[in-house]
């Protein structure tokens, strides 16, 4: 299978963290998370999603989304420089989650991260790395948008066949980049039983149900 932003080249993206090198120069900083008890200093780089700041999205994902209704792995797709994968971990220490990400400098940045905080049960990696026969309690993305619908569709079909029977996916898009669409075709043209978990701040946090046998 491609990697899941494989179409991206194509739409006229900028290149930067949609790619697994990013061409722009390195430039180290810095950013403090602070998520429901849990506090982290995140090393961050240039060439990656929102390298300066956690952003909006994010931070209404992580204070909205719950934890699964089963017990099980949890993924972070796009994760970055891993906020949201280092909030699962440090929340469910003995749950293994995966973070994957195209861009090797997001995914080198996970691990430094995960490796800072004492957080062992992280695995960042590309897509293609995942085991198959992993199926995941949660799931949980920021979800590249602006990658263009193709890359999007294939990338939530892709990790969405993979939630466990009574697992949940919890997906953050901003309401003016096509989140109410979005739910549409997930529930009426996927199969998907999606509903809206929050509206916040210009953000939709969708909770979206395996499909039904």
């Amino acid at each position: 299978m491609p990697p899941f932003w494989g179409s991206v080249a194509s739409t006229g993206v900028a290149d930067h963290y949609f790619t697994a090198t990013p061409s722009v120069a390195s430039r180290p900083g810095e950013v403090r998370l602070h998520a429901d008890g849990v506090d982290l200093t995140l090393a961050t780089d240039s060439g990656v999603f929102s390298g300066g700041r956690i952003d909006r999205g994010t931070r209404v994902l992580l204070d909205a989304a719950p934890m699964p209704p089963v017990r099980g792995p949890l993924l972070d797709v796009g994760c970055g420089y891993g906020p949201i994968a280092l909030t699962l971990a440090a929340r469910r220490r003995r749950l293994p989650v995966w973070a994957v990400d195209l861009n090797e400098r997001a995914l080198g940045l996970t691990r430094a991260n995960a490796d800072s905080a004492g957080l062992g049960n992280v695995t960042a990696c590309r897509p293609d790395e995942v085991p198959e026969d992993v199926a995941f309690a949660g799931i949980y993305s920021n979800p590249p948008i602006r990658s263009g619908k193709p890359a999007l569709h294939a990338l939530l079909l892709r990790w969405l066949s993979r939630l466990m029977p009574e697992g949940r996916a919890w997906l953050v898009v901003a309401k003016n980049l096509g989140s109410d669409s979005l739910q549409r075709w997930l529930e009426q043209e996927q199969g998907f039983p999606t509903a809206r978990l929050v509206s916040e701040k210009g953000y939709r946090v969708l909770e979206v149900a395996p499909r039904e046998a």
